[in-house]
């Protein structure tokens, strides 16, 4: 069966009208498209686990700030069809602005406090964009399930606390980062590296696995020692400039002092040739 794709609202709800109405389970996965690989696992998983499978495709103007890559960002709206098709996606949602954003537009959705460190320090905006366009999409296509992956850990964290705070009824599911066979986590982002930067993105990566040897060993045991090993490991290695290396819970992304095993995040953020690259590992 060919992959239907809808650009309005009213169309994904006349589409899915019929299969919900049978009692079929509906999957979301919500993405800005430039897909990869990363966003196909997610899909497989959605697959295996709901009967009908949405992508919505929609490079959200809302989490970018004025100086980011808006304009930018890749539109590869043909290969995602072709990787959502390979997949069996049974409907894109392929919004325009206008269609999210109409004339007027005046509400926004804020998770206070999660959205604040990390990320939030260097995108005062961002999650507020984020939490807003994905209460919309689950307004819009009401999923049984929606797929997120943990490379944008703090993402997964904001909309959890999104979802139980105004008791939406879609379960959200986190996947595993999935890497380059190098290390280096997938982004649609990657391609803005130019080969150098490239040949040293996986770095970040191993800095991590690094930090993670060093506290399973009794190397270093405390945050300072630990954000220090990555820091060091990653300006070593690459000409990147850091913009974060922290330790958190994963609870409330609260600075911890030391690694609290089952609930911990050592997140990293760096800008690497006219990247900005996320990567993170859960202890």
């Amino acid at each position: 069966m060919p992959i239907s794709l809808a650009e309005t609202i009213d169309d994904v709800r006349a589409f899915l009208a019929p299969h919900r109405a049978a009692g079929r389970r509906v999957a979301l996965v919500p993405t800005m498209g430039a897909l990869h690989e990363g966003h196909m696992a997610l899909v497989r998983q959605a697959r295996a686990e709901c009967d009908l499978v949405v992508v919505s495709i929609f490079v959200n103007p809302t989490q970018f700030a004025p100086n980011e890559d808006l304009a930018q960002y890749p539109r590869t709206f043909e290969s995602d069809r072709a990787l959502c098709e390979r997949e069996g996606v049974d409907l894109i949602f392929l919004p325009g602005n206008e269609m999210m954003y109409p004339a007027g537009y005046a509400t926004y959705v804020a998770v206070e406090r999660l959205s604040e460190p990390l990320c939030g320090r260097t995108r005062p905006t961002h999650f507020r964009g984020v939490t807003t366009v994905v209460a919309k999409l689950f307004n819009i296509v009401q999923p049984d399930a929606a797929y997120f992956g943990w490379k944008d850990a703090q993402q997964v964290v904001v909309i959890k606390r999104m979802v139980e705070d105004l008791n939406l009824s879609v379960a959200i599911r986190a996947l595993p980062i999935v890497r380059e066979p190098d290390g280096l986590a997938m982004s649609s982002r990657n391609r803005y590296l130019d080969p150098e930067s490239r040949r040293q993105a996986p770095a970040i990566f191993a800095a991590l696995e690094e930090a993670e040897a060093a506290w399973k060993t009794g190397r270093a045991k405390n945050a300072l020692a630990l954000t220090a090993l990555i820091r060091e490991y990653i300006t070593t290695h690459t000409v990147g400039r850091i913009d974060y290396v922290e330790i958190v819970s994963l609870d409330r992304l609260a600075s911890l002092e030391r690694v609290e095993p089952g609930n911990t995040l050592i997140a990293v953020a760096v800008y690497l040739g006219g990247a900005r690259l996320i990567d993170n590992l859960r202890l």
